[in-house]
This record gives structure tokens, C-alpha cells and sequence, in this order.
């Protein structure tokens, strides 16, 4: 695992977004209620500098974007099926976008800039509207400059309800980020450095959940369904929750069969989500710390949870945990196309790309060890490096300037295609496809167990994990690292269905 200085910050936030409960006088503050939209209502959005609480005192205020006002953004939250029109102003004084991650939405309505829609200039307006085709938890960024936009706090969670919910006492969103703050308290303004772009990118030194830092609450006997969003621009997050005994039931927003994580660990990449259930067995004024372990060495205390000393029941309910599926065709495996995506660059790139390419031998796509070294880094990546590119697909590196290349692949519409990823990089890479959802089918050719259905899938160094879906979706769709400053640096390609 890749290291890192530790997070100055112990102590993590927590904002819930359920309905009320005898619970929440607890927390009067905190709890915020979400946005309800159902046609033909609309949601006002509004992108603008503002200030935001961090932490407590008249030190843990500081300046940031903000939709809303607020960081995160107001939790929009519609019902599968329900329509929704967002009104996005651009109070910024430069151009920007939406993009709502995860939702499969028409081309036109992806926020990606040239290439799905021009910027909204400052002072203007734009209206997202489009259907919500599939539950489960989803959340909106800006796509234009995202690797600063983003890290001033410009993201929010969206949250679309099963027709029929899953049954449970609270339903509770944690949207996790990190910040790199300046001895002043201020976030540091060195956005895109070199250093981030060839390594892991941008990592914080204070960890939020929700934009706070106040200790969590709960009540023993309670059933909590807990949403968890990496809003983080490069920091991976693993929450250990083994005391808590969680079980996941959805990832990415799509329905997984109910399992206990490996080892109570929760790994999610940047623009990653899971759907967690907790039955609160713990005793009145018993508390729990959550901590964070992905970088060995340097794990930290993410939250506590205590106990309240009014219990909702005596023991777990029964109720059902499994969600129903969302309406995602199946891809099938024996009709599919194969496609060959390898990433390469950042530091060290070289020597893995050629220590990979030679393992692979004649079998590597393109036939040679010399053609997968050339395909993974070699002639090509000399020829188009320059002071901001660090990283490749497929031998090429896209200008963070424009969205609207040349595609990379053309997938036939309506039909099965498999995408073979190859991470031939030192570094983890969340790999995220815009206007689809994928099965994930196997890592390092050994299948997955779940084949769970994800939009971003965490391929680690030297892994290969492979994709199945069916390209239903037409239009040019963005395809890349979400470890904001690697796609700033190049790591971003288009796939076109047609």
C-alpha cells in the first residue's frame, strides 16, 4: 500500500439525512433535511464561493465553493422513476459544470464540457433533466476543472429511493473527503502540482465526513442503512467497521447479494459508494471507534459512535436486506467484443511498463513483448510528454483543456462488449465509464465473487480486471482515472456507442 503523512485531524464528521427519530434532538445542528424532488418539482443549485465549518471554534471556519452554500451540497433526493430538473447558476468567475456520477442519463445531460455541453460561463445558468432510472446512492461534481473545483468543496450526494425502500430505522449518507490545509487553516492553493499528478495526486492532511467533525450518535436496537460516498480527489479510504458487524448491500448505487466485507474493511477509491446496513447491538453508552486502515502504517480514527442511553429494542429486527435490482441489461460473455485498455505512467511508470511487458511476452495485445512496451509507455509516451502529462491509455494522454477527443474505442450499440483493463502503473487507479454501469467479472483472471455491478472500479498496480456490459447508452462517454489530478494529467479517453 502507497504511504502517506498522517491526517492531522482524529476526530471525524458526521451530517445524518433520515427522517426524524426521538435520536435527533441529539444532534439539532447536524441534521439537515434533503431535498425532495418529484415532478414537477426542480431543484435550484447554485455554485458560488462561500465559507464553510470544518471544526468547531472560530478557527474551523475557512473560504471554499460551495453549492447551496453548504459543504457538501443540499442531498437531493427523488424517488426511482420520478423525473428531475436541476437549475445549476454559476456564481464562480469561471466556467464549470455538473456531472452526476453514476446515473445513467442521456449523452446531452452528462455535464462533461465540449463534449457533452459548452461550459456554464459565469452569471449563467444551465438545467440538468433527465430520469431516474436506477436507485441507489449516486452524487454530483463539477466535471470542468475538477481537480481544484472539486477539492474547494464543490460536490454533493444524490440519493434516488427505491420504489419500496429497504426497511430500516435511518437512513444516513456519509460523504467522505479529505482537505490539504495550510498551517493557517486555509485550503492550499497549490492545485495540479506536478508532484500530485505524477504520484497519487492530491491528499489531504484533515479527513470530514459531511464538511464536520462532531461525534456520532446512535441507539442500541437500531436498524441504520448507511450511504458512503468518496468525494476525495485522490485519497482511498478503508473504514474499518468490524465491530459493528456491517453488511454491504449495494455498490456504486447498484444491489450486491448482502455479505460482510473481507475483514470489516470497506475499501473505496475516489467516486466510489457502498450501501452498508448496521444492526446496533452495542449496549447504552458503549462507544465504538471506526478507523481508517489503507495506508499501513499510518491508519487514524475516522469517527466515534456512541451509544445512547435510550434503546429502540432489545435485538436486531428480521427484516428483509437484499434491494431489487436495478433495470441494467445483461451482458452476455459469449457474444462479447474484447477490447485491451492499458494504463501507464507516473513515477516509476517506466520500469513497471517494461517489467510487465516483458513478463507478458508474445501473448500481450499486439502480439510482442516489444509492441505491449511500446502499447504501455515506450516510443509513444516520450513523444508526447510534455510539463503536464504524466499519464496514458493506450499510448496516449489527453489535454485536461478538452473533453472532446478523438474516441479511443467505438463500441456497437446494444451490444456485449468486455473491456480488459491493465494497470501497468505503480499506483492505484479508480477507473470510472461515464453513461453505464459494468459488471465486474475478473482480477487477475481469477473471478470476482459477486460480479458486482459498479460505474468505478479500483484497479491496483500491476492488476488486470476485466468489464462486462452492453453498451445501451449512445453518445461519446468520458472514460477515466478518478484520482482527479491523473486525469488532469492525461489519463482520460472518450468511448463512443453508436
Amino acid at each position: 500500500m502507497s504511504r502517506f503523512p498522517m491526517p492531522a485531524l482524529t476526530r471525524r464528521a458526521f451530517l445524518a439525512s433520515a427522517a426524524a427519530s426521538t435520536a435527533d434532538a441529539m444532534l439539532p445542528v447536524l441534521w439537515r433535511s434533503p431535498v425532495h424532488a418529484a415532478a414537477p418539482q426542480e431543484v435550484q443549485l447554485r455554485a458560488a464561493p462561500d465559507r464553510t465549518r470544518l471544526m468547531p471554534g472560530p478557527s474551523g471556519e475557512i473560504a471554499a465553493w460551495c453549492y447551496g452554500g453548504t459543504v457538501p451540497g443540499p442531498e437531493i433526493r427523488v424517488r426511482q422513476g420520478e423525473r428531475l430538473r436541476v437549475v445549476v447558476e454559476n456564481g464562480l468567475a469561471e466556467e464549470t459544470t455538473v456531472h452526476w456520477h453514476g446515473v445513467r442519463v442521456p449523452h446531452a445531460m452528462d455535464g462533461v464540457p465540449h463534449l457533452t455541453q459548452k461550459p456554464i460561463g459565469a452569471g449563467e445558468r444551465f438545467v440538468y433533466e433527465f430520469d431516474a432510472v436506477d436507485a441507489g446512492t449516486f452524487w454530483y461534481h463539477p466535471h470542468q476543472r475538477s481537480f481544484e473545483q472539486v477539492e474547494r468543496g464543490l460536490y454533493g450526494p444524490l440519493i434516488i429511493e427505491e420504489r419500496e425502500p429497504a426497511r430500516v430505522d435511518r437512513d444516513v449518507t456519509w460523504v467522505l473527503d479529505d482537505w490539504r490545509l495550510t498551517k493557517s487553516g486555509a485550503i492550499s492553493e497549490d492545485f495540479g502540482n506536478r508532484h500530485d499528478i505524477h504520484h497519487n495526486g492530491r491528499v489531504g492532511n484533515t479527513v470530514t465526513i459531511n464538511g464536520r467533525v462532531p461525534t456520532t450518535f446512535v441507539r442500541a436496537g437500531e436498524r441504520i442503512r448507511l450511504r458512503l460516498i468518496n468525494a476525495a480527489n485522490a485519497r482511498i479510504f478503508s473504514p474499518d467497521f468490524t465491530g459493528l458487524q456491517p453488511i454491504v448491500i449495494a455498490l456504486d448505487g447498484q444491489p450486491v447479494a448482502p455479505h460482510a466485507p473481507d475483514g470489516g474493511l470497506v475499501v473505496l477509491g475516489p467516486a466510489m459508494r457502498a450501501d452498508l446496513i448496521f444492526d446496533m447491538t452495542g449496549k447504552p453508552g458503549r462507544r465504538v471507534s471506526i478507523f481508517d486502515r489503507f495506508y499501513e502504517g499510518l491508519e487514524y480514527k475516522l469517527v466515534d459512535i456512541a451509544y445512547s442511553d435510550n434503546p429502540l429494542r432489545e435485538r436486531a429486527p428480521d427484516w428483509p436486506l437484499a434491494l431489487p435490482a436495478n433495470p441494467l441489461p445483461e451482458p452476455d460473455l459469449e457474444t462479447a467484443s474484447r477490447n485491451e485498455v492499458v494504463f501507464t505512467g507516473g513515477m516509476m511508470g517506466q520500469m513497471v511498463a517494461q517489467d510487465m511487458g516483458e513478463s507478458m511476452g508474445p501473448g500481450a495485445p499486439g502480439g510482442t513483448t516489444r509492441d505491449m512496451n511500446s502499447m504501455m509507455g515506450g516510443e509513444r509516451m516520450t513523444q508526447t510528454m510534455n510539463s503536464s502529462t504524466a499519464w496514458f491509455i493506450n499510448g496516449i494522454a489527453a489535454d485536461q483543456a478538452r473533453h472532446d477527443m478523438k474516441p479511443a474505442l467505438t463500441l456497437v450499440r446494444n451490444k456485449n462488449h468486455v473491456i480488459a483493463m491493465t494497470n501497468a502503473t505503480a499506483w492505484h487507479h479508480p477507473i470510472h465509464l461515464h453513461g453505464h454501469s459494468f459488471r465486474v467479472i475478473s482480477r487477475n483472471g481469477q473471478p470476482t465473487r459477486h460480479r458486482e455491478w459498479q460505474d468505478t472500479v479500483l484497479v491496483s498496480p500491476r492488476e488486470k480486471v476485466e468489464i462486462a456490459f452492453v453498451a445501451d447508452n449512445p453518445g461519446d462517454w468520458m472514460f477515466h482515472c478518478h484520482i482527479l489530478e491523473h486525469q488532469a494529467g492525461g489519463m482520460m479517453a472518450v468511448f463512443r456507442v453508436a
